[in-house]
């Protein structure tokens, strides 16, 4: 190496290349440097537009080098990100060295972030290719290798290897286990510290057991909530602990609050359809929940992919005119998968008919493989914090009840997985009218006609806002369309007495969401309260709670939180 521009340069070509033909091996675009052809809504670097920039932030950086060993003053090239909590030791900004190495891996990072968005793709290519591309950056971090990280390297000396010691017992249990712990297990148990409201089992089947909680008002709305989580997870997300559950707080609003707990599904149920999980999963429950009340409606509430059946379940009913629901509720759902997030780089019709051909006429999708899928959707958040902390530092993941939850994973029958990866992720058939037969009817969101009020939230990874506000485009009668600060799951779990966040509602509803958040008022705290408000003229008139769960055709079968709740997967 004759200067210290000279490893730099020739870094910089082979990156340059290996970047092409990483993206090529994603999308297939020629790994040449020439600039990219083709119509695209924005003006784009062209690739060696981007290879100069990058030659110029790396002569920086190393200028920068050797003035800090010469002992003069030098701002960084490049900073993390704001949130980006990989480089908070003090020796990725103190140490020279450490310096340089994070510097040099967030340049090489931008740029095959820059090398996408110049490729001549299109719009779901393009996300494709940024997906991958971003798992690859997001792995290649040098606070994931024992070598190159600070405090694993720190730790390891202080406790004269012990850290290694324990992170390599650790890695052999997850081996063990199948996953990667990124939480104490030990510390949580469903009915006992989380999944803690009092109520009973007041119906079951094979497919689901009907919770009827314990009313905690003197009065209550004279038509019940009916909630449908998705079945994909458990559903004590929506009663995790007493102060944030959504449950404790619909039944101190004064409502009767029913909730489905779908099984946790074995081969004996490797046969069951998404018809199943309409007919004798959501339908049912609302027929038994009306049979116990005695309403002559109810109102139902649906979470994601439960938002999905029971959206589905309506308009079966509707189509049968079947007037027993009087207003839906759908929380991050999409009914229109046109633009499914990052979920939607994993699905194409070959992999789909390579499911539909291994499990479609009968078969288990395991929910650990399902669990890993959402856990790479925030790699930084889910996988790579807890392989360092593990792994390189041998520690135990903290107590928390969230994560607790995120890895008590689900499995899903066969043909009701296929059927509905092919029908709405892949050909998002749901959407257009009658295209879709269910339950031996032609289904048509149009006729969802009673009042709907439509959650998203704002940095949904798994259904982007955009997606969700869709629906309010699709169901007939009068929507109401609220965008709630955060994420899929924060955004929704946002009890008033936290007073944290904030949400936008009364915009201009119509086809463009943009539109609509333009002309949106931002309201601090908890939608919950905008939501009970909205709920209350469809609620019925008060009446006085009964002091008894179920009645004499659906008496309690065993207290809340039941035992289908606790079939952990394998």
């Amino acid at each position: 190496m004759t200067s210290p521009f000279n490893m730099p340069d020739e870094f910089v070509q082979g990156l340059f290349k290996s970047g092409q033909s990483l993206l090529h091996a994603l999308t297939g675009v020629p790994a040449t440097g020439q600039a990219p052809t083709g119509n695209m809504d924005v003006p784009r670097p062209s690739l060696p537009d981007l290879q100069a920039r990058y030659w110029q932030q790396q002569m920086a950086l190393w200028m920068g080098m050797w003035a800090k060993a010469a002992g003069q003053a030098s701002e960084p090239v490049v900073a993390p990100e704001r949130g980006d909590r990989r480089f908070h030791a003090d020796e990725w900004r103190d140490n020279p060295w450490y310096s340089v190495l994070k510097q040099s891996y967030l340049l090489n990072a931008r740029l095959l972030d820059d090398m996408v968005g110049a490729a001549d793709l299109d719009a779901k290519a393009r996300h494709k290719a940024r997906f991958f591309v971003r798992q690859f950056i997001d792995a290649m971090s040098p606070a994931n290798f024992a070598a190159t990280n600070p405090d694993a390297i720190k730790l390891a000396l202080e406790t004269k290897g012990e850290s290694v010691k324990v992170g390599l017992d650790n890695l052999l249990e997850d081996l063990k286990r199948g996953r990667i712990s990124i939480t104490d297990e030990t510390a949580f148990e469903v009915g006992r510290n989380v999944a803690v409201s009092k109520g009973s089992v007041v119906f079951e089947n094979a497919l689901f057991q009907l919770i009827q909680y314990a009313p905690l008002t003197e009065q209550v709305a004279q038509r019940p909530l009916v909630i449908v989580p998705p079945c994909i997870n458990k559903y004590y997300i929506l009663d995790l602990q007493p102060d944030n559950s959504f449950v404790r707080f619909a039944c101190e609003q004064g409502q009767t609050v029913f909730l489905v707990s779908w099984c946790n599904p074995g081969a004996e149920l490797g046969k069951t359809t998404w018809d199943d999980y309409l007919e004798q999963g959501a339908m049912k429950a609302i027929e038994v929940a009306r049979a116990i009340s005695g309403a002559d409606k109810v109102n139902a509430v649906g979470w994601c992919v439960g938002g999905t059946i029971l959206s589905s379940a309506v308009a079966v009913l509707r189509g049968r005119a079947d007037k027993s629901v009087a207003s839906l509720t759908l929380l991050t759902t999409m009914l229109d998968f046109r633009e499914p997030g990052d979920l939607g780089v994993f699905i194409d019709e070959q992999g789909v008919s390579q499911r539909e051909q291994a499990i479609g006429q009968g078969g288990i999708y395991p929910g650990a493989e399902l669990g890993f899928v959402f856990q790479t959707l925030r790699a930084n958040d889910l996988i790579w914090p807890y392989v360092v902390n593990n792994y390189l530092k041998g520690k135990s993941p903290d107590a928390f009840d969230l994560l607790y939850w995120n890895g008590d994973s689900t499995n899903l029958p066969g043909p009701m997985y296929c059927w509905y990866l092919r029908n709405m992720y892949l050909e998002n058939n749901l959407c257009v009218p009658e295209r879709l037969t269910m339950c031996g009817a032609r289904v048509d969101l149009g006729k969802i006609d009673m009042p709907s009020y439509v959650l998203a939230t704002q940095d949904d990874h798994i259904v982007p806002w955009r997606a969700a506000y869709r629906s309010t485009q699709l169901v007939g009668g009068k929507p109401q369309f609220v965008l709630g600060a955060s994420g899929h799951i924060a955004g929704v779990i946002n009890p008033p007495s936290k007073n944290k966040r904030s949400y936008w509602t009364d915009g201009a509803l119509g086809d463009d969401p943009e539109q609509w958040l333009a002309s949106a008022q931002a309201v601090p705290g908890s939608w919950w309260t905008h939501w009970m408000k909205w709920l209350k003229p469809h609620a019925g008139k008060p009446v006085p709670a009964h002091a008894r769960l179920g009645n004499a055709l659906h008496k309690p079968i065993e207290p809340a939180p039941g035992r289908y709740v606790k079939v952990r997967a394998n």
